[in-house]
């Protein structure tokens, strides 16, 4: 069922197309919000648009290589002139190039701070001007729990993740008295494509570890998204909601 709440606004949200990004758009456009999609992929932009404009609502898609601070400002540049009262931003976009720490080469690195980190960095830095002017804004960014705890062989993922919390907090501390909300949301195991490939004994043993006795799905951290987006979670900012079943407490 449609639910207009986030109806006048307009969501950006980066890896748009896939996976938890397109449960992420289709949630917020369900709920009243013009999309923005920024991804790399035609032809699952083209999908994601159509399933967008048949809900009623404006999507503009938008290929860029989020890693690239020129193709992120040009996004921006199109993506208010198009949809001017754009104020919800979701980093979303994430790759992981996994290696034991000896073996990771610069490039692996670099790579992924670059998509992970500093992407939401040259995003925020463009978008949060606008919200300034409306007095409104939500940026959600798109975190895990490994950020938090770690892991063999992600040590650039984990730093990508980590440092984007530090980077949610700080944000929240430096708008918050302009109406704009800053937020993490650190998904656990969650049941996409990047995770398909995992063997059925490595399922199992991450199993073990949820105290709900289930594996996430997209639309789990969708719907937490939306619900920070909305006008409900205005009092709520710096923070960051693990939807992880319990893998990670404390």
């Amino acid at each position: 069922m449609s639910d207009p709440g986030l109806q006048g606004h307009a969501a950006l949200v980066t890896g748009g197309a896939r996976g938890i990004g397109r449960a992420i758009t289709l949630t917020l456009a369900a709920r009243g919000a013009d999309i923005a999609v920024v991804n790399t992929s035609p032809e699952s932009a083209a999908l994601i648009k159509a399933e967008v404009e048949s809900m009623g609502r404006k999507c503009l898609s938008i290929q860029a290589d989020v890693g690239d601070p020129v193709a992120v400002k040009l996004a921006c540049e199109r993506a208010t002139a198009e949809l001017p009262e754009l104020d919800i931003l979701v980093n979303n976009a994430g790759i992981t190039r996994d290696r034991l720490l000896w073996r990771m080469a610069d490039e692996d690195w670099d790579a992924v701070l670059r998509v992970d980190l500093s992407a939401a960095f040259h995003f925020t830095r463009a978008l949060t001007r606008g919200m300034t002017r409306r007095k409104f804004g939500r940026v959600i960014n798109i975190t895990s729990v490994i950020g938090q705890m770690g892991n063999a062989g992600q040590a650039n993922y984990a730093a990508a993740k980590a440092g984007l919390i530090g980077f949610t907090m700080s944000v929240a501390k430096e708008f918050g008295t302009k109406g704009i909300t800053s937020n993490a949301v650190a998904p656990g195991y969650i049941e996409t494509d990047m995770t398909a490939g995992l063997t059925d004994e490595i399922k199992g043993a991450m199993l073990g570890h949820i105290p709900a006795g289930r594996f996430g799905v997209a639309q789990d951290v969708a719907d937490v998204v939306a619900f920070l987006a909305s006008q409900e979670a205005s009092y709520i900012t710096g923070q960051v909601l693990r939807v992880d079943g319990g893998m990670l407490m404390g």
